[in-house]
């Protein structure tokens, strides 16, 4: 399944600034940024779980923002791009 994850985390304080970078990390090990804090995946249902698991666990509900949508399948036919960093094809072969 195709997911976006946007996220708002407050980084008044360091410990905010600390949250910040492990939401990023946490996205990073599952699918690409697309923008600041906008990333899209790629993942099957347990790889889901575990990263909605995972997000949860650094996130602060009372002062930070997550937010995970499941993209309609087939996620091309609905997903445009335009300008610069345009998204890699998680589908195409990958090549070193």
């Amino acid at each position: 399944m195709y997911i976006l994850i946007t996220y708002d985390v407050s980084t008044e304080t360091e410990a905010g600034k600390k949250r910040l970078r492990k939401v990023a990390q946490v996205c990073k090990d599952f699918g690409q940024r697309v923008q600041k804090s906008v990333f899209e995946c790629s993942v099957n249902e347990a790889q889901f779980e575990q990263l909605k698991h995972r997000l949860l666990q650094c996130i602060d509900e009372k002062s930070d923002s997550l937010r995970i949508y499941r993209l309609r399948e087939p996620a091309k036919k609905y997903i445009q791009e335009y300008g610069v960093n345009l998204t890699i094809d998680f589908d195409a072969p990958l090549v070193l």
